[in-house]
């Protein structure tokens, strides 16, 4: 959207005003002045230089989360949808993020709808945002909406941290001691490889399976780092496909741990957003088609559109998840018996409640029990090294001493 600069003066005290907003042209940025009692003398579209580089800073879920904390507030006290706009984009850290709010709050102001509005910047505010804020704008429960939006966001951010900590501790560790482990076979056992040419003596095994290595690292070492390098790009190309996502994503709920850790996450994130639609007024077929969108795992999108379907045949929900595979017997359960009481939101969100305090507690362990072991891991693999470059000098040493 456009910025133009305007400059109008204020028709109650007669004191010129100017400065700048998004607009989607001159005569609606007119329009909306005159109903704030400015009579504008020149509106005229601001030029972008061709030769401007911006570095725009990434919009995190918890500023969202906090930004629809505050505008709940700020509605439930009584404020206008665009005062309250005006005053969270003011006082916003993130440029990038006041921007959007910003021109959110110029569509509203020229007579938009806020989940149009939003609806306008997907990349920041997601199908379910504007699909909840719509039926609060629609039943005319906004702020409650809003807040249960803040808790869903808040929650769905607390599950990526558990899962960003489980994946991160043993990916750093792990990282570094390969780091390790390389600059070891690269710089320093050379160093001992020339000490042992002149000693003329038979090495140890261990001491010539070090060396073997460390002469492999030596000669191909650039060539490792540009086939992981594209590795990496090839791997994120793949993902990024259809197939690539099912394979991938297939693979990993069948990891021992890890899977065991995202198929909880899958569930929690399905039940806490579906939950979260159905008590927001918005039907079921749309509510799992949003939530299929925002899985965030292809096995679970698929499974999500085959429970859709069956509902829209006419069927329960409940045996479709059972036959998925996808779902625990409990979480079914629980399900069976929401649609059994007419109380399938409230089955949700306890089922959610469950299984983001069971991801926690999961993490938590996972994490008491890697450290030892990846410490273990690379005092085992460092110390064999320098074990393995000592032997032959012990070994020297007693020859000398005429032992």
């Amino acid at each position: 959207m456009p910025v133009y600069i305007y400059r109008g003066r204020n028709i109650q005290t007669n004191e010129s005003v100017a400065g700048e907003r998004f607009s989607s042209s001159s005569q609606a940025l007119a329009a909306v002045l005159r109903r704030e009692q400015i009579a504008p003398t020149n509106i005229r579209e601001k030029r972008q230089s061709k030769l401007s580089f911006s570095f725009k800073k990434k919009i995190k879920q918890s500023e969202i989360a906090i930004f629809t904390r505050q505008f709940s507030v700020m509605l439930n006290a009584g404020m206008p949808l665009v005062q309250g706009l005006d005053a969270i984009a003011q006082q916003h850290p993130n440029e990038s993020f006041k921007t959007v709010l910003n021109q959110v709050r110029s569509d509203v102001e020229s007579g938009s709808t806020l989940s149009a509005a939003l609806g306008k910047h997907p990349k920041v505010f997601d199908n379910l945002f504007t699909n909840m804020v719509a039926a609060g704008e629609t039943g005319g429960i906004l702020d409650t909406i809003l807040q249960r939006l803040s808790t869903f966001i808040e929650k769905i951010v607390k599950l990526k941290s558990a899962l960003r900590s489980a994946m991160i501790y043993p990916s750093v560790i792990l990282t570094v001691a390969i780091g390790v482990v390389i600059v070891i076979l690269w710089k320093v056992v050379p160093v001992f490889r020339t000490l042992f040419e002149g000693f003329n003596v038979q090495l140890p095994l261990l001491t010539r399976v070090v060396i073997a290595v460390s002469e492999i690292v030596e000669r191909f070492a650039l060539i490792f780092l540009v086939a992981i390098v594209a590795g990496a790009i090839a791997f994120v190309k793949f993902y990024k496909t259809e197939k690539g996502r099912h394979i991938v994503d297939r693979s990993l709920l069948k990891c021992p741990v890890l899977g065991d850790i995202l198929r909880k996450i899958g569930v929690a994130r399905f039940t806490r957003t579906l939950a979260t639609l159905l008590t927001s007024g918005v039907p079921i077929l749309e509510g799992l088609d949003i939530t299929a969108r925002t899985a965030g795992n292809a096995v679970l999108e698929d499974t999500i559109h085959t429970l859709r379907q069956r509902i829209e045949e006419g069927g329960n929900m409940a045996e479709p998840m059972r036959q998925s595979g996808f779902f625990p017997p409990m979480v079914t359960q629980m399900v069976s018996v929401g649609e059994s009481t007419g109380e399938m939101d409230s089955m949700l969100v306890k089922v959610a409640d469950f299984y983001e305090e069971e991801v926690d507690v999961v993490v938590a362990n996972l994490l008491t029990i890697l450290e030892p072991i990846l410490m273990v891991f690379l005092g085992v693999v460092v110390g064999g090294i320098v074990v393995a470059m000592y032997l032959p000098l012990f070994k020297l040493i007693q020859v000398l001493s005429g032992g």
